[in-house]
């Protein structure tokens, strides 16, 4: 028991990931074997990159980063991906105002180096070089979408 009369258990805060998984994955060379041989120009890369996050219970989780991109020359697209990756993540001991914040900010930054190697050995299987995706600041993509959606504090459930 702590000092206040509450479980000890609860007063740790905790981020646990229960679960990783791939939930939807597509690699397309839709101009193969042309775009596999040398281009003149370097090939202009697009990615998008979302952050959803459902409650599943009061302290458990859902979030899926969902990462699309493409790289093509003028005219020529040379490959295209998406892959929805997911997590459970169990949040216990935190203050309720500092939930959202962890659902969009710390779980994400926990799943995203999976999911970027694995955009990178689709790639490189593909026939190309590994796509390697820059690091990603959740937490300024959070803030713009705070300020962009000041009313959305209110629950998890935000895309970003």
């Amino acid at each position: 028991m702590t000092p206040n009369g509450g479980n000890e258990a609860e007063a740790v805060p905790q981020l646990n990931v229960l679960a990783q998984y791939i939930k939807d994955l597509s690699f397309e060379n839709p101009n193969a074997p042309r775009s596999l041989m040398p281009q003149q120009e370097q090939p202009a890369i697009n990615i998008q990159i979302n952050v959803n996050a459902n409650p599943m219970s009061e302290t458990e989780f859902q979030i899926e980063l969902t990462i699309d991109g493409d790289a093509r020359t003028k005219d020529l697209i040379l490959f295209k991906f998406e892959l929805v990756y997911g997590g459970i993540f169990r949040i216990a001991g935190v203050p309720a105002e500092a939930v959202h914040p962890i659902v969009l900010i710390e779980c994400p930054r926990l799943l995203f180096p999976f999911a970027r190697q694995i955009i990178a050995n689709s790639t490189r299987d593909g026939g190309f070089p590994p796509l390697y995706l820059d690091p990603v600041d959740f937490a300024a993509l959070y803030r713009q979408r705070m300020a962009e959606n000041p009313q959305g504090q209110g629950g998890p459930a935000l895309t970003q």
